[in-house]
This record gives C-alpha cells, structure tokens and sequence, in this order.
C-alpha cells in the first residue's frame, strides 16, 4: 500500500514477554512514529481504516475477546498494514501497566460497555480512576477522543475530564469523526444518536508545542 515503506509481519497480534513491564514499542514497529491506541477495538473497522489512512503513525488495537482480535489481524494483513499491532488484552490493564509513559499521541475510545444497570457502573472503563492512569500514558498534548451511544455515560465521561485540571475539552476534527466504528455505523442506523468528544493534555511547560490534529 503506498506510503508503507516495509512489510506487515506475519501475524499483527503482538505476544508481550512480560505483563508486569512496559511495551518495547521500538522493537514491535518497523519505524519509530507517533503512537496512537484504540481501547476496545471491536472488529477493527476504525482502526484499520484509520491506520491505512495514516501511514506515518502507528497504531496499537486494545481487545479483550481473542476472535474479534484475530479478525482485526486479518483485515490488517489483508491491507499491508505495518504500522499496526493487537493486543488481546483488558484496555484498563494496558493503560495502567503496559503503556509506556508519555508514550501515546492518542487514544480512541469508542463505544465502550455502558454497563447501564446501576449496580455495574463501577465497572466502566471511563471512571474516576481513568483521567489519571491516562494521563501517565499520554505525552503532552495528547488527545483522549471519545464517542457512545448512552447518553448516562457521555454525562459521566464530561463529568470525569471536567474534573481532571490537568485536561482541556478540544474539538474531534471532521476526518475522525467521519470515520465510523462497526457500531456506531449500527446505531445511527437504527437512528440511535452518536455522542462525543475529545480532551486534550494541558503542556507540562511552556514553548512545547501541541502535536498535528490526527
């Protein structure tokens, strides 16, 4: 495909040596460029859209459920994608533990489980605790963009970044957001609204400058 200057290995799906220490991201790229990570990657139709689009960044794809992960495998190879990983992986975990600090220029986050029943809600993946662990994985400038379909958890995602000083509301530029996920393609058309937004991380100093929209 053009603007890939090597090939896609033989399988996408990326095996850490360890899940206590941080990702070799040199060593899992051929080329050394931005990173941005899709958590809950579903079938991968955003992500292997965008990362073909955007050749000169790399992209990592987060899914727990190991068949939707080798179907993003396989759509990735289809497309000689070498600027794309999987991981088979719990995205808070990957946050948390795998992320490199300081190392992502963006992360998508589509379309996560709303957990609507009350008692579950605690299980979210945009909760209290996520602005912080997101924080750390980010470098500055980096951008959280974010879309549901459940209007109670777009009001708890706002809630969550309107209290994190260190993050500041930004806009989703238009070619992103016409970029569809699998689900959201779904939901608008059963005529189910799509709800989103982005947050950026404020610079830790002044004369940093903010990196190019995605």
């Amino acid at each position: 495909m053009a603007g890939h200057l090597t090939d896609p290995p033989a399988s996408l799906i990326h095996e850490p040596a360890s899940i206590l220490e941080r990702l070799p991201l040199p060593e899992m790229f051929p080329l050394c460029q931005p990173l941005e990570v899709e958590l809950g990657s579903g079938d991968g139709s955003f992500v292997v859209d965008y990362a073909a689009r955007r050749p000169e960044i790399n992209f990592i794809a987060v899914e727990r459920l190991l068949g939707r992960l080798r179907k993003i495998d396989r759509k990735g190879r289809r497309a000689g994608l070498a600027n794309l990983r999987c991981l088979w992986m719990e995205a808070s975990y990957f946050l948390e533990f795998l992320a490199p600090e300081g190392s992502v220029r963006a992360l998508h986050v589509y379309f996560p489980d709303p957990w609507p029943k009350r008692k579950h809600r605690r299980r979210r993946l945009i909760n209290e605790r996520f602005a912080s662990i997101a924080r750390r994985a980010l470098a500055p400038g980096g951008v959280v963009f974010v879309r549901t379909d459940d209007a109670g958890y777009f009001a708890q995602m706002r809630e969550v970044f309107g209290a994190a000083a260190f993050f500041e509301e930004t806009h989703t530029p238009e070619p992103l957001a016409a970029l569809a996920t699998d689900f959201e393609r779904l939901f608008n058309l059963k005529g189910v609204p799509t709800w989103r937004a982005a947050y950026r991380l404020r610079m830790k100093a002044e004369g940093i400058g903010a990196p190019d929209e995605p």
